[in-house]
């Protein structure tokens, strides 16, 4: 590594959005589907930030890697390739990034699957994430909420200070969140030092860090062997440092932000795009034919080549329920 302090983006790729069903498969996860004008989640996280990084990381798995060498390719983006041969959840994941890292690395760490306007304000608040995480700091970023949103966690804040992170919660509780004013939704992105984020990692999950260790230094050319990863404990890293480590800060953002986890999110995302709706709110995603709704409101039409889902849009978060029931038939609809 020719400079000694890179911007590294780190792209975590895991996850088949299982809400999203059956867009959303384990062939096709939903961040490689061009349905958001012909680019994918995938392709518009790498473009949002090629300016503020000097190099790209992308964390996937022996699944999908294939998939992200092609929006890479497509995009002539450079990348160093880390591929996890399971799934071992973010706390793994991000330790891998950091141990390809030099400690004094910049990385900026984001899902590959969110959607985020005004770009203005995100740059806003990468530059003051990273000038936080240049004094040594762990930066998050907290989302300004828009509703008491369920399907986010949030974090509790007071200016750039974290007073807790709080998971799910459910109507009532979000509720009382949105009233008090200092809470955000928790997006899942970070800024850190890579040397400082594995410093918080070995004090407070030792064996994440040492077993992560290991699983790196007998990576071939970024691929990570299965028995040494079947050895990590999955946890997450808001769970491994996040809610220990007293270097945490908060950026609270007001770009607009998405994690298109649902269809109704994606309903909402697709309207402001132009996507048609007929008089009662109901929409075809997935299909050109001509559809009629006949005494239908707010309902989602998803057509795909071997599975339809016809939904309430209010019901979007049951839909994980399906695929979950898909799983235990072990049904090749999930493939």
């Amino acid at each position: 590594m020719e400079k000694n302090n890179s911007i590294i983006h780190v792209i975590l790729t895991g996850g088949v959005g299982s809400r999203l069903w059956p867009l959303s498969r384990k062939s096709q996860p939903k961040q490689y589907l061009e349905i958001f004008e012909n680019k994918s989640l995938f392709e518009m996280t790498v473009d949002r930030n090629s300016h503020l990084a000097n190099k790209v990381m992308v964390v996937g798995n022996v699944d999908n890697h294939h998939l992200s060498g092609k929006v890479m390719d497509k995009t002539q983006t450079a990348y160093i390739n880390i591929v996890e041969a399971t799934p071992r959840n973010t706390a793994a994941a991000i330790a891998f990034a950091a141990f390809a890292s030099n400690p004094e690395d910049i990385l900026i760490v984001t899902p590959s699957d969110h959607i985020i306007d005004k770009m203005e304000n995100y740059n806003n608040a990468i530059s003051e994430a990273i000038s936080k995480a240049q004094d040594g700091f762990i930066v998050t970023f907290g989302i300004i909420p828009t509703k008491p949103e369920t399907g986010y966690g949030y974090i509790e804040s007071r200016g750039d200070k974290v007073l807790s992170f709080r998971e799910k919660p459910n109507e009532t509780t979000a509720k009382e969140f949105i009233s008090k004013g200092n809470f955000l939704w928790n997006s899942g992105m970070f800024c850190f030092k890579a040397g400082v984020l594995l410093d918080e990692l070995k004090q407070f999950q030792p064996d994440v860090y040492e077993k992560s260790k290991a699983v790196w230094e007998a990576s071939k050319e970024g691929f990570l062997d299965l028995d040494l990863s079947l050895e990590i404990p999955s946890i997450s890293i808001d769970y491994a440092v996040m809610e220990r480590s007293k270097k945490i800060k908060v950026v609270p953002a007001s770009f607009s932000w998405s994690d298109l986890g649902s269809f109704e999110s994606v309903y909402d995302y697709l309207v402001t795009k132009g996507h048609s709706v007929d008089k009662n709110g109901n929409m075809v995603i997935g299909s050109e034919k001509h559809t009629t709704f006949l005494g239908l409101r707010n309902t989602i039409f998803v057509h795909t080549e071997t599975a339809n889902l016809i939904l309430q849009k209010e019901d979007s978060q049951d839909v994980k329920d399906i695929y979950n029931e898909l799983e235990r038939q072990n049904s090749d609809l999930l493939n």
